[in-house]
């Protein structure tokens, strides 16, 4: 065993014997009620957490300086230079604890040219996403990997053109989110004296799960069906807005918006449901179980949740 892990070893037990260690196993274990319903929010939770304690611990120690690697190339400026990862180093003391903060510190300390994509900071715009680790994800949601003997490596959203750095080209990825026209559109006239169009509890029920995508492209990214035919496949995110509105009662064109999806094979039954998209997004969405949905809506004619509110038959019996 390495000194350093010696001492690290050594301070925890100290931490612990001084009543340190029970304050970071309650953190550490913290349901986080107001995230109930919502596990991937908790894990991130918690793994920012157990980052935040862990460079706590390693703060008192030294030894805090992380490696990024991230991808470099401006194809519009340098067009004859090829990309490669340049290595920053950033003390994690003095930084906040989500990716996105690293990026920021780097962008304003050490390099201006830097280029990404952020806006909110809160996992709501989308804005951020890229490749970490080898993962697709949102930057200001992924805490930073407090183990400084391996870098972290940060690449833009794979198989997409890249403009700069780490900002991929996004306009097909709209265009086909754009063709599934995602608003209400409804035959019947408006309700009278401006009044919203209403929704029982579980019609509206049937919306979660779906309306929450933030339109990141983690998914569609991610996904190997996407890649191979990106301009006829539309994708897990545009498919999973469509079944949105096919699924909401106010909207009336539920079988137009299915004709247009399924007239052309390839925008819809392109998925290989591989599911790429429901493990890496990063809002907990399944893309994968609403397009499996569709299909069996277009092909049963018949909607999934109706026959789920069906009574299943009783076995025969000898």
């Amino acid at each position: 065993m390495s000194k350093k892990k010696v001492l690290r070893e050594g301070y925890k037990k100290m931490m612990s014997f001084l009543g340190r260690g029970h304050e970071y196993e309650a953190a550490k274990e913290k349901k986080f009620p107001t995230l109930k319903g919502h596990p991937a929010a908790q894990q991130h939770a918690k793994e920012a957490i157990e980052s935040y304690y862990d460079v706590k611990d390693k703060g008192e120690l030294g030894g805090l300086m992380k490696e990024f690697k991230i991808y470099r190339w401006n194809p519009h400026d340098l067009p004859t230079n090829k990309p490669f990862l340049q290595s920053f180093f950033v003390d994690l003391s003095t930084c906040g604890p989500m990716v996105l903060d690293a990026l920021g510190k780097i962008k304003g300390e050490q390099d201006s040219s830097l280029t990404y994509r952020r806006s909110c900071r809160e996992g709501i715009c989308g804005s951020c996403a890229m490749n970490i680790d080898g993962t697709n994800t949102v930057a200001c949601l992924k805490p930073i990997d407090s183990d400084t003997s391996k870098p972290t490596i940060i690449t833009p959203l794979p198989h997409m053109f890249v403009i700069k750095d780490l900002v991929a080209d996004l306009t097909n990825f709209y265009q086909q989110y754009k063709s599934i026209e995602p608003w209400l559109k409804t035959k019947k006239p408006p309700p009278e004296l401006g009044r919203e169009y209403r929704q029982t509890p579980a019609e509206r029920a049937r919306l979660d799960g779906m309306y929450e995508c933030i339109l990141c492209a983690c998914c569609s990214s991610s996904c190997p069906s996407y890649w191979w035919n990106p301009e006829e496949f539309l994708g897990p995110a545009p498919l999973i807005h469509a079944y949105r509105w096919i699924s909401d009662s106010r909207d009336d064109y539920t079988e137009e918006r299915l004709q247009a999806l399924t007239e052309d094979g390839k925008r819809l039954y392109r998925c290989r449901t591989i599911k790429n998209c429901t493990a890496t997004c990063p809002k907990g969405l399944n893309p994968a179980n609403a397009i499996n949905k569709m299909k069996t809506r277009h092909l049963l004619n018949q909607p999934v949740e109706e026959m789920e509110e069906k009574p299943q038959p009783s076995s025969l019996q000898a």
